[in-house]
């Protein structure tokens, strides 16, 4: 009887246990969840199974860097310099950490391909200095505004977008920039000519000096106008004829003296063979009397002379 009931017992254990193995076939075990507060990198993963910490930890590390040069906006990929993740040690590791703990995640770049790609877009951002111009308005002398301009500084933007990578935040990048300062104007002697009046202003940059009566040109041969410059300046210089014009057909070079048509001063401008100088017809200042040149009294063409130099812009306008 005892042997009938320890056998009876034994099917029923049995049979319990061959239950319980097939309840547990029938149902698969549960997914291996990340402990809360675990991180990989800068990336929380708690409560996330390896498939999701891995998509997210990729997510975040590969999302586009911002970058801004001034007010221009640049978007560029970690692909582009070959970025590499160590992912599946990382995962597994984060798998069997204790709540709160913080895996280390160091991703590999090309650098050398930062730094190209840093080079180009400093090229491409780069904007020169600008410096003043000088012009005129209501007939005299002006300087426009200078405007600075700026480099990318290379090395600071090539850390700036390493260390973003490597971190695995983004937030926007402000490319560190040099300005570049535009050349300034110094106050520089300027002569502006009126063919009209006949008369001849020097300012010092905006401020005018003096103002002399010249000889200009004849209806036939008019003192050109525009935006000239002194070219060459020369103390007692003999005269030649020019040989293009028919009024100086047959004339013979003059040597330095009191019968030189040029006085003791020349300031040659570059509008070819016109000059500033002195005359030998002083009674021809005030009209229209030359062959294009800009006649003045001696005394006062070397006055002149001293306070110019070659460069000097001279702007020859109509009244």
């Amino acid at each position: 009887m005892a042997k009938r009931a320890g056998f009876i017992l034994c099917l029923v254990v049995c049979a319990l246990g061959v239950g319980a193995s097939h309840a547990r076939a029938d149902t698969p075990p549960p997914s291996a969840v990340i402990a809360d507060g675990v991180q990989i990198g800068s990336v929380d993963v708690g409560g996330l199974t390896a498939p999701e910490a891995t998509a997210a930890v990729q997510d975040a590390y590969f999302a586009p860097v911002v970058l801004h040069v001034g007010h221009r906006g640049v978007t560029l990929s970690p692909h582009h310099f070959h970025t590499a993740l160590p992912l599946g040690p990382a995962v597994q590791t984060a798998l069997t950490a204790v709540a709160d703990t913080v895996v280390p995640l160091r991703p590999t770049l090309d650098t050398k391909l930062v730094a190209k790609w840093v080079k180009t877009l400093a090229r491409k951002t780069y904007r020169a200095p600008v410096a003043g111009t000088l012009l005129l308005r209501h007939n005299r002398p002006f300087y426009t505004h200078a405007h600075p301009g700026r480099a990318l500084r290379p090395f600071p933007t090539r850390m700036l977008i390493r260390d973003a990578i490597a971190a695995g935040t983004r937030s926007v990048i402000v490319a560190p920039l040099k300005k570049l300062t535009a050349a300034s104007v110094k106050a520089q002697p300027v002569i502006v000519i009126h063919r009209g009046i006949n008369r001849l202003f020097l300012y010092k940059g905006t401020h005018l000096v003096r103002v002399f009566p010249v000889a200009t040109g004849q209806a036939a041969w008019p003192t050109p106008l525009g935006h000239f410059q002194i070219v060459v300046k020369e103390l007692n210089p003999w005269w030649y004829p020019p040989t293009q014009d028919s009024w100086a057909a047959g004339a013979k070079p003059v040597p330095p003296g009191p019968n030189n048509p040029l006085g003791t001063r020349w300031m040659g401008l570059s509008a070819p063979g016109v000059g500033i100088h002195g005359t030998d017809e002083p009674w021809s200042i005030g009209h229209s009397e030359s062959h294009g040149c800009i006649r003045m009294q001696v005394p006062s063409a070397e006055w002149l002379y001293t306070r110019v130099r070659v460069g000097t812009p001279v702007f020859i306008i109509p009244a």
